[in-house]
């Protein structure tokens, strides 16, 4: 069964944690990456994300298999949204449960930062000057230490 979700609408979120919350499980970890009203000096209105969804929900789960693999966890479950969002919006979403604490924050850690640099997701910003922009973003930097930094994902818009 797929864990990761791609949605172009609002989820709820505690659905998601209660898949989480196992009896093996002795705590549990999250990311939720939120649309911020600037970026790089510009004050941004929303974002648009689109995706090659196909491919998107297979790479995901193969992050969450390979979290699995590397990690002592219990369960893993991502969502990423796109279409049209406003600031504050959640974009996306991980929750991982695990034995103990590390493994979770691990894995956790491991997830977002293989998503950004995976995923078939590109960003449009939308600038409260009304420009519009795709933000093209790599952000590979450092993944074997699972340090990464920025907010966007993995490719250039075509």
């Amino acid at each position: 069964m797929s864990r990761f979700l791609m949605a172009a609408a609002p989820v709820g979120l505690e659905a998601l944690r209660e898949e989480l919350h196992l009896a093996r499980a002795g705590g549990y970890c999250a990311f939720e990456g939120w649309v911020r009203e600037t970026n790089e000096g510009r004050e941004v209105r929303g974002l648009a994300y689109e995706s090659y969804e196909p491919l998107a929900l297979t790479e995901g789960q193969a992050i969450l298999d390979e979290a699995h693999e590397r990690f002592e966890i219990s369960e893993a479950v991502a969502m990423h949204r796109t279409g049209s969002l406003k600031v504050g919006d959640v974009a996306v979403w991980i929750g991982v449960s695990a034995p103990h604490r590390d493994a979770a924050f691990r894995a956790c850690r491991y997830i977002i930062d293989q998503i950004k640099a995976r995923l078939p997701v590109w960003k449009k910003e939308h600038y409260c000057d009304g420009d519009t922009q795709w933000v093209a973003c790599h952000h590979t930097h450092g993944l074997e230490e699972n340090s990464g930094d920025g907010e966007c994902h993995g490719h250039h818009h075509p």
